[in-house]
């Protein structure tokens, strides 16, 4: 079992409540970027603005319950349930209990404590 993992165009920026609307108003007035607040429906997540980043997505993400920012990455896979089988396999479970997720996806995280989101890959 050898799963082809690849880098998502998603990266989560996940900032405290009170440093939110100065980082949107960064991101949109200082560095001129493309950024729209999008709806979200998450018990965690209270707003969140979606960012042109090269072929990449920042997403804004307003936590209430963070005292400081943390960046999440995107992982994806032919096959979420062979990854998932590799990566408990070589140490790496799965928490879930992070944010709510669709099924068939799983939250891991690497040694440093940096969150990924592991997912299927579009056309696999």
């Amino acid at each position: 079992m050898n799963p082809a993992f690849e880098a998502g165009i998603n990266i989560a920026i996940k900032i405290p409540k009170g440093k939110y609307e100065k980082t949107v108003a960064f991101y949109r007035d200082i560095l001129k970027l493309e950024v729209s607040e999008r709806p979200i429906d998450n018990p965690t997540v209270s707003r969140t603005h979606e960012v042109k980043f090269g072929n990449n997505v920042v997403w804004l993400d307003c936590v209430d319950n963070y005292t400081h920012s943390e960046t999440w990455l995107q992982l994806t896979v032919p096959d979420v349930s062979e990854a998932t089988s590799y990566l408990m396999s070589n140490g790496v479970g799965v928490c879930d209990e992070l944010e709510e997720l669709p099924e068939n996806m799983h939250w891991i995280q690497d040694p440093a404590g940096t969150v990924f989101n592991l997912q299927q890959r579009g056309g696999d």
